[in-house]
């Protein structure tokens, strides 16, 4: 006789990284999805699909496919590949500076020190001493191969050739490993589409640009949590975008893979009763979100909420028909994100089995039904912190729960099939506190969300006069800024060093919704929604350089360089960009050497912080020296500066920086001549 099992896990493992693709030239600003592709979206479904027994789902935002699908196409670059690809010796001095800086984003224990060369070349940067070629070419091997996928490194005679052979690296060897990269970039979504066909592994999808969708419905969810708490004003109520994210994502998930997915990942596990009425409109049969969602509905409508409900299928009732809703078991979920690492991956499995059985137990003690448990979370960051790229763990994980029997491994749709339990009533929030706080309570969230309601009206209104074409590129830019991951990084409650570059990247989408329906962005959309400290800004060493008219070699820094923006409509390819734009100290003033096209001109702005801003004209096509005294400045003051470039009609083209803020620092003269990016 069969024995039926204690307990159905459902295994959701979410892929998501932020939109990093910059609209105006294709470029992606940071590396991240390339470098997690090489690490573990292919790997991570081959793992699975290598234990026969092992049901899992796995949720795929259809903006990082998109992103994964251009890196194997070839269609986009990052700065640190395109370095990394070229011959040390034909990098100048800031090309080899800001790659050492940049060559270690990696977890030193398990991704830097396992290496010897590469935890060489890591003390040596930390140091601060300098990298010939030859250290320069082992990093660009080492900060690529370190990220390769843990069972590729011992399975591929390439990459174990490579791995072996440990330093004095040579193009050859460069080469060889690009054209890995590209065989695992091409494998993805492959892979996946495979996986799926074989009924053992579910895939499911997110709106599209992962946006917070209770926020786009009203973001006045914010209030279920917060009852009084500032909102964005006028309020963003745009359902129908949400309705728009969502089937976007369904026909590109479906021209992917094959096949609509049955259910959706919310980001973030956002949900609210308007949200969950437009995933149930677009089809979807469930939808999942964190187990303090659950115990909030249950409190709305009165009801107690006892443990055992938590393992339980749920459907809430909406004007287009029930959604199935699974709750996501919070404890064991950040057992495997942030706990397990430290553990033995024995120990581990065998603590997070004797869970699942005492779970099963309480439950069939309880009502005599088997607990299905829902264990969800990111796919991705948690596995450089664990031994072996998480690869030792994942496969005794697997090959314990496919042995059974009394746990049973099962997809979300399998999980969510049959008898649910009615949920009268359903809470707004996320799995993050169970509220939206995160996205819309920092008066910084809310700025943002101002110009992005500022932005969706303006394309309303421009619809029935503007060219179909010109009005799906400013669909395209408004739906890229409601993604969540901008209002991630605004505020004080989480920060990193590449702050900036996400508010950059915001405030460029909203600036091509303008341009794509031929108007002028507003002014303050060139200029950061930062108001908070950034955590780690760059610290830029204003040099000397030739006084005017001295023909000795000048070391500029490196402001900046933007490409030109241009109310052109959504078919306009960016030809024209500010190549450079650097700045100097002299004995009497700042230099300035800008490079930009004809037909624009530029401003030096520099604000002293005891001062009003003074402006000074600079040449587009070299070198112009402005004096202190022009800049309302003495020795050590204290200022920022950008350059403003505009075209003939005094329209603003673009800003260096791209932020619009400016470099923040002390004039010549002071103990330390420093900026801050």
């Amino acid at each position: 006789m069969t024995r039926v099992p204690t307990v159905r896990l459902a295994l959701l493992w979410h892929m998501h990284q932020p939109y990093y693709l910059d609209p105006v030239t294709g470029e992606s600003v940071l590396p991240w999805v390339r470098l997690h592709a090489l690490k573990d979206y292919w790997g991570m479904v081959a793992l699975a699909q290598d234990c026969p027994g092992m049901r899992a789902t796995f949720n795929l935002v259809p903006s990082l496919v998109e992103q994964v699908d251009a890196y194997a196409t070839e269609r986009t670059w990052d700065r640190q590949l395109v370095l990394g690809l070229r011959e040390p010796a034909t990098l100048d001095a800031g090309e080899s500076a800001w790659f050492v800086r940049e060559g270690f984003h990696a977890h030193p224990p398990g991704m830097i020190e396992p290496y010897p060369r590469y935890a060489e070349l890591w003390r040596q940067a930390m140091d601060g001493r300098p990298f010939d070629t030859a250290a320069l070419r082992d990093l660009q091997v080492w900060q690529k191969l370190a990220w390769v996928d843990p069972d590729l490194a011992v399975t591929d005679a390439r990459v174990t050739a490579l791995v072996a052979k440990g330093r004095d690296y040579d193009e050859a060897d460069k080469a060889t490993l690009r054209a890995v990269e590209l065989e695992v970039l091409r494998r993805i979504v492959p892979a996946y589409r495979a996986a799926a066909a074989t009924g053992r592994i579910e895939l499911s999808c997110s709106p599209y640009f992962h946006p917070i969708l209770p926020l786009l419905c009203d973001s006045a969810a914010h209030h279920d949590a917060h009852p009084g708490a500032p909102l964005p004003e006028p309020p963003f109520q745009w359902p129908a975008d949400a309705a728009a994210q969502l089937a976007r994502a369904v026909d590109a998930h479906t021209r992917w893979f094959g096949a609509r997915p049955a259910g959706v990942w919310p980001s973030e596990g956002s949900v609210s009763p308007a949200a969950a009425a437009v995933m149930a409109e677009a089809g979807f049969s469930w939808a999942a979100t964190d187990e303090d969602i659950l115990r909030r509905s249950r409190s709305l409508a009165g009801l107690a909420s006892p443990d055992v409900l938590k393992f339980r299928t749920h459907a809430v009732e909406t004007p287009h028909g029930p959604l199935r809703l699974a709750f996501r078991d919070h404890g064991l979920s950040d057992l495997i994100g942030f706990t397990y690492q430290r553990w033995p991956a024995a120990a581990a499995i065998d603590d997070f089995v004797a869970r699942l059985h005492a779970i099963g137990e309480h439950c069939r003690t309880v009502d005599g039904r088997p607990a299905t448990v829902f264990v969800i979370l990111d796919g991705e960051n948690a596995w450089e912190h664990y031994a072996g790229g998480g690869r030792p763990f994942l496969r005794a994980l697997y090959q314990r729960l496919s042995r059974g029997p009394d746990i049973q491994p099962v997809t979300m749709a399998e999980a969510t099939a049959g008898h649910a339990e009615p949920l009268p009533r359903l809470f707004s929030g996320s799995w993050i506190h169970g509220d939206f706080g995160i996205w819309i309570g920092h008066a910084d969230d809310r700025r943002a969300w101002g110009q992005l309601q500022q932005a969706r009206t303006r394309l309303a209104t421009a619809q029935a006069s503007t060219a179909p074409a010109d009005v799906r590129g400013a669909e395209d830019a408004l739906m890229a800024a409601e993604g969540s991951d901008w209002f991630w990084w605004y505020g004080d409650d989480h920060s990193s060093a590449h702050d900036r570059d996400f508010d950059a990247l915001f405030r460029r989408h909203l600036r091509r919704v303008y341009h794509a329906l031929g108007d002028d962005p507003p002014d303050e959309l060139h200029r950061t929604n930062i108001t908070t400290a950034v955590a780690g800004d760059d610290l830029l060493r204003l040099d000397h350089v030739a006084e005017p008219g001295q023909r000795a070699p000048s070391v500029f820094n490196r402001l900046g360089a933007a490409p030109l923006e241009r109310p052109s409509g959504a078919m306009h390819r960016v030809d024209r960009t500010v190549t450079r734009c650097d700045v100097g100290a002299t004995s009497a003033g700042l230099a300035v050497w800008l490079d930009a096209p004809g037909g624009a001109t530029a401003e030096l702005e520099v604000t002293a912080e005891a001062g009003p801003s003074t402006r000074q004209p600079v040449r587009t096509d070299g070198r112009t020296d402005v004096p202190w005294t022009a800049l309302g400045l003495a020795p050590g003051g204290a200022a920022r500066l950008r350059v403003v470039v505009r075209d003939a009609g005094d329209r603003v083209l673009t800003t260096v920086p791209a932020d619009g803020l400016g470099r923040r620092g002390e004039t010549p003269g002071a103990a330390a001549t420093l900026w801050t990016a």
